[in-house]
């Protein structure tokens, strides 16, 4: 029995692993390939059966699982990224929340007759879509960047917003199956314990935090043990509890001043991409086929009420006020997959009501796959066709996201950003962020190749990648991510190799995009010129100020970098010919070619002075000869 188990875990991981690669490697969900996993080991051939494998292991296992999901995703509820992405979010995550509920909850209480508590349940576990669904959609669809950026941000945010709703319901319904005359007191004692408990550890772990108490390499492991133990304590403390209390904890650590949470998100990330992969397949090989069917007409019904009045109502009520347009609205309309949480909550929910012997609670989990099913699958198969219907795509991706915020990449990006090319800069010095962000460019602080980039970085709009850090260990990193991502010939990087030993190391492949700029640019030499007064300028190249006249006024010292035309955006490499005219340069100008310019410039005035004032003379003259008597 023991090998068995062992060999089962085994499996699962190699098979999260598989999973999560083909869907990157599609362009999908991962969603989908787990959820396939999950049928196919469980009811399809009945390798897996997570209750006869793990017996009393199994609720402790996806209890914990969700605890650390739904802490990980209040660790990204920031109250101040929220303001930053307008209106529309807000009123997504609030009231469009509530109207989606309501509609859920009303059409499932009709058509399934479903006790109102149960429903009501169902409609809020089924509110939330998430990053992990929307991000790979967003990706093959390309929407405009507002829409883009509202999807992304909506489903970031109503996560742990959308499981705290069902937290409170579920526990509503949890004290009215109590058979107390204190149902209202026993709900207060739940809701009370769970934000003041949260609160609470989340101000003295963020305290912990904000006075370096803990080593650096304690600090990741100290959060998730103190998590942990905070769950659990409150669930002794107070039945049914503890998922609101780290619900509350991880948004008040979030919005703590002064608590720097990056690199545990990142940590969190890795582990809950593990936990969902596994989670998702044990969850899956559980579900009954025969209990899906069994829903019949009713949960179709449910489906195309969440898919085709809930959600446009939800969009068009909450878009009052706002600079969206119709088409803008019913792209909206028209996309909001549901993920990882509603299945892993339902779950975990579902077990607890069929183990209090709730009428009803049996279907609650079949109804929720049924709903990640349908809008997964048909809104990733039409969204693209969708969006291209209401003309609401984006254009040819010009923008670049540039690692490595330097003076010479803000200064470049400013000039782009003022000519309409999207450009982000990504860099893990916050100093360089700083600045970045006081100059109004928008900026990613961390390395864009990690977990939390995956969710939170957005590359709408952009089309290529320029590798331009000092980071000799991430450079490598970072090009394989985004060329694996965009294609070898979209990303770029200096040549910061050194001669020697690491130059051999290095794959060829790699060191061909080492051309950005030129042949031989490093960043090094680039830091260098900066600091010796270079300068990034624009030149417009016509056909009476030609490549070569450019080159002539400033000589071989200056550097192209890019140019536009036809409102197009090319990167200067040691791979191209620049074209001679029709286009705006812009090129890197040393401080000596700067002065020799100067002094072309003066000298070239001051022959254009005498060359005026020899005319003046000879005019001059010519007039002395003309009055001159005859003789």
């Amino acid at each position: 029995m023991v090998e068995r188990i062992t060999a089962m875990l085994a499996l699962i991981g190699v098979l999260s692993l598989l999973c999560q690669w083909l869907g990157w490697k599609l362009r999908v969900p991962a969603i989908l390939p787990l959820l396939l996993c999950g049928l196919l080991l469980g009811p399809g051939v009945g390798l897996l059966d997570p209750d006869a494998l793990f017996g009393y292991l199994l609720f402790p296992i996806i209890s914990l699982g969700v605890a650390v999901i739904l802490f990980e995703g209040a660790l990204t509820l920031n109250f101040n990224e929220i303001k930053d992405y307008g209106r529309m979010v807000t009123h997504l995550v609030t009231l469009g929340m509530l109207i989606t509920w309501g509609c859920i909850s009303l059409a499932t209480r009709i058509f399934l007759e479903f006790d109102w508590s149960l429903a009501l349940l169902f409609g809020a576990l089924v509110v939330v879509t998430g990053p992990t669904v929307i991000v790979p959609m967003l990706r093959s669809v390309r929407p405009h960047s507002q829409l883009a950026g509202i999807l992304r941000w909506e489903g970031i945010v109503i996560d742990p917003i959308g499981a705290m709703l069902a937290v409170l319901v579920f526990e509503f319904i949890s004290v009215s199956n109590n058979q107390t005359t204190h149902l209202l007191t026993a709900l207060g004692s739940m809701l009370g314990l769970g934000i003041g408990l949260g609160v609470l550890s989340g101000y003295g772990i963020g305290w912990v935090l904000r006075r370096d108490l803990l080593p650096h390499y304690l600090k990741n492991t100290a959060v998730l043990t103190v998590m942990l133990g905070t769950f659990v304590g409150s669930n002794l403390l107070q039945e049914e509890s503890g998922l609101l209390t780290v619900t509350v904890m991880g948004i008040w650590l979030a919005n703590m001043r002064g608590v720097d949470i990056e690199s545990i998100l990142e940590f969190k990330e890795t582990l809950t991409v593990l936990l969902i992969s596994a989670l998702f397949i044990l969850l899956a090989a559980r579900l009954d086929s025969n209990a899906m069917l069994d829903l019949g007409w009713g949960g179709l019904a449910v489906l195309l009420v969440a898919m085709l009045i809930a959600r446009p109502l939800c969009v068009w009520v909450s878009g009052i006020g706002t600079s969206l347009g119709a088409r803008e609205k019913w792209f909206l309309s028209w996309v909001a997959p549901r993920g990882i949480v509603a299945a892993a909550v339902s779950s975990l929910f579902a077990i607890k009501l069929e183990a209090r012997q709730v009428p009803g609670a049996d279907n609650l989990v079949p109804l929720v796959f049924l709903i990640i099913i349908g809008t997964v699958v048909i809104q990733s198969l039409t969204a693209g066709r969708w969006a291209r219907m209401l003309n609401v795509r984006a254009g040819s991706a010009q923008g670049l996201l540039i690692f490595g915020a330097s003076s010479f990449a803000r200064d470049l990006a400013k000039l782009l950003l003022a000519r309409n090319i999207r450009v982000v800069l990504s860099d893990t010095n916050w100093n360089n962020i700083r600045l970045a962000r006081m100059d109004n460019i928008p900026v990613y602080f961390g390395n864009p190749a990690s977990e939390h980039a995956e969710t939170y970085l957005d590359l709408t709009g952009i089309g290529r990648v320029l590798v331009m850090s000092p980071y000799k260990q991430l450079n490598p990193l970072v090009s394989f991510h985004f060329q694996d991502y965009y294609g070898r010939n979209k990303v770029f990087g200096l040549n910061n190799m050194e001669p020697g030993s690491a130059r051999h190391q290095a794959s060829e492949a790699y060191m061909k995009r080492l051309c950005l700029f030129g042949e031989g640019v490093s960043y090094a030499k680039m830091a260098s010129l900066m600091a010796k007064g270079a300068i990034i300028k624009s030149t417009n190249l016509r056909d009476n100020f030609t490549l070569s006249d450019f080159k002539q006024r400033y000589g071989d010292t200056v550097l192209p970098l890019v140019y536009l035309k036809n409102d197009k955006l090319f990167v200067v490499t040691g791979t191209e010919q620049l074209p001679q005219s029709g286009i705006e340069l812009l090129s890197l100008i040393p401080l000596e070619a700067q002065q020799c310019a100067k002094e072309q410039q003066e000298k070239l005035q001051q022959e254009s002075e005498r060359a005026q004032q020899t005319d003046v003379d000879q005019a001059r003259a010519e007039d002395r000869e003309g009055q001159m008597p005859a003789g």
